[in-house]
């Protein structure tokens, strides 16, 4: 970024030079080629004064020898009749001259009385400036002088431009090596201190001071999260796996008697099916983290899918002697209908899991605000009002031995949580301790 900036500074340097030295140029130029015409029509008036070509014109215009004195450095006087005939030239024998009538400023001269042109000559790299001036006599008096060209000029100027190009770079890449190093120190600073990133000394870097701060953080709570679900998912995983291993021993060492066999054989196929539930239930949580995934969304009536799932799980609440009702309306909703059902399922299952004997759960959608709502209250055990905020975290259990006893994975409400979100919904729990649990998702 250092060398970037330095490179740009010198090209904005370069072409700035480069710019204002053909633009002063130019603009020079211009004020010298007024000065030039300024200076032959004074020179031309000064000589028309001198009455030299009168005089000369009242003797006979074809005997010019009384004007051979004049010499004017090198300006050239050239003496023209109406004809276009050249009667006298300071600097060229006359008799070697063609005819000046063709010349545009002897022809402007002739319509209005004075006139003047540039002619450039490429061999010489110069440019000539005429002025001629119409006399009272019908001659025309013409001076000239001889400039360099703008281009000239340039060439004659390129080594002290290449000079002041040379030592504006050499400043260009000292004080740029110095700005830069001034301005990335800041974020060399921020970028060493992640942890605190503070006030930065530019006000212009407080968003993305903020910015860095915020995604710091994200990081850092997505890295434990992490870690702490690798960690729950080895406990979750090593307890069914070590009591499957447990009843295996002990049937290979045949230290199970046949009265024993049937209990042996549940409690391995117990800790199998729990060990699947929780496999299914992190894969699951896995591919709803992957928010970039397609999902089938499609108009699902809410009240249908609530009652497909209390016909399915009434056989698991009538063993338990739980009343479980649906009621209410229906309300469609854009949404993923296998992620709906599952969403409702975990709900049931949680409110049939932890609920008392001869208890009840009850379901209702409804639509309030045109929003569509779906309610579970259940008779339960309740939560305590300190665990709410963390209910919908992975592997979290208010009451885990009751878990472990009803074969709770601990993920439910984290997958529940998730769907939620995918449907751009909200969830609200409230709880009474030894009285129930009401759950609120509002879409």
């Amino acid at each position: 970024m250092k060398q970037k900036i330095n490179i740009r500074l010198s090209l904005i340097a370069l072409v700035a030079i480069l710019i204002t030295t053909i633009g002063i140029t130019f603009v020079y130029y211009s004020m010298f080629q007024r000065q030039v015409r300024d200076d032959l029509k004074q020179n031309a008036r000064l000589l028309v004064e001198t009455d030299v070509f009168q005089k000369a014109y009242t003797e006979g215009k074809e005997n010019a020898d009384s004007l051979e004195h004049l010499s004017s450095g090198n300006l050239r006087i050239t003496w023209i009749d109406e004809d276009g005939t050249v009667l006298f030239d300071n600097d060229t024998d006359i008799t070697g001259l063609s005819n000046h009538i063709d010349r545009p400023e002897i022809q402007e001269a002739f319509e209005t009385g004075e006139g003047d042109s540039i002619r450039r000559s490429d061999t010489m790299n110069m440019n000539t400036f005429y002025y001629a001036l119409l006399l009272e006599n019908g001659t025309v008096l013409r001076v000239s002088t001889q400039a360099r060209t703008i281009t000239n000029v340039l060439i004659t100027a390129l080594p002290v431009i290449i000079g002041i190009v040379v030592v504006t770079l050499i400043g260009c890449v000292l004080i740029g090596h110095l700005l830069t190093r001034q301005l990335m120190k800041p974020l060399e600073l921020m970028a060493e201190n992640l942890d605190d990133v503070g006030t930065p000394a530019y006000k212009e870097l407080e968003p993305f001071a903020d910015k860095i701060r915020s995604q710091h953080e994200n990081i850092l709570a997505a890295a434990k999260s992490r870690q702490d679900f690798t960690a729950n998912v080895s406990h979750e995983l090593k307890t069914p796996i070590t009591a499957i291993s447990g009843y295996a021993e002990l049937i290979e060492n045949n230290m199970v008697d046949e009265e024993n066999q049937v209990h042996v054989a549940q409690q391995i196929r117990h800790n199998a099916d729990r060990l699947l539930s929780i496999v299914n239930d992190t894969i699951q949580l896995s591919e709803l983290d992957h928010f970039e995934i397609k999902r089938s969304f499609e108009t699902v009536d809410l009240f249908a899918v609530a009652k497909e799932c209390v016909n399915d799980l009434k056989p698991q609440a009538d063993k338990k002697q739980i009343i479980i009702k649906c009621s209410g309306t229906s309300a469609g909703i854009n949404a993923d209908r296998a992620l709906i059902r599952e969403m409702i399922d975990n709900l049931l299952q949680n409110a049939i899991r932890y609920n008392k004997e001869k208890g009840k759960v009850e379901v209702e959608v409804s639509i309030k605000n045109s929003h569509p709502e779906l309610t579970v209250e259940d008779t339960g055990i309740g939560i305590p009002a300190d665990q709410l905020d963390r209910v919908f975290e992975r592997f979290y259990r208010v009451d885990k031995s009751r878990s472990r006893e009803t074969g709770g994975t601990g993920l439910g409400l984290a997958i529940v949580k998730h769907i939620v979100e995918l449907h751009s919904g909200e969830i609200k729990i409230t709880s009474t301790i030894g009285e129930g649990t009401r759950v609120l998702v509002r879409f």
